[in-house]
């Protein structure tokens, strides 16, 4: 009879050596969340929209490097929130700044 090890996988576990969560974490949520609360679930934002909800929010110069690579275009929440976390993942900023859905 084998045993098998058991892994506890915790995200502290997946997080780079060195990368903390930045008191700005979740903001870029908070920014989609808002934006489709405006058109509702079904509706579409244009990259214009995105730039003045950060400016409204005022996010940080990181954040707003994020929103300054968006494509020109209008997007529906699943679209924008894949490009957003592109960007996010290319950055390396996943587990400083947090994904978006």
């Amino acid at each position: 009879m084998s045993h098998m090890k058991t892994y506890d996988y915790t995200d502290h576990d997946a997080a780079p050596a060195g990368s903390h969560p930045a008191a700005d974490f979740g903001e870029l949520q908070q920014l989609v969340d808002a934006l489709y609360r405006e058109v509702g679930p079904s509706g579409a934002v244009s990259r214009i929209d995105v730039i003045m909800r950060a400016e409204i929010d005022d996010l940080s110069d990181d954040l707003r490097e994020v929103i300054d690579l968006l494509p020109a275009g209008r997007y529906k929440r699943a679209r924008l929130c894949d490009q957003l976390n592109s960007i996010i993942t290319a950055h390396g900023w996943g587990f400083v700044y947090g994904t978006v859905e």
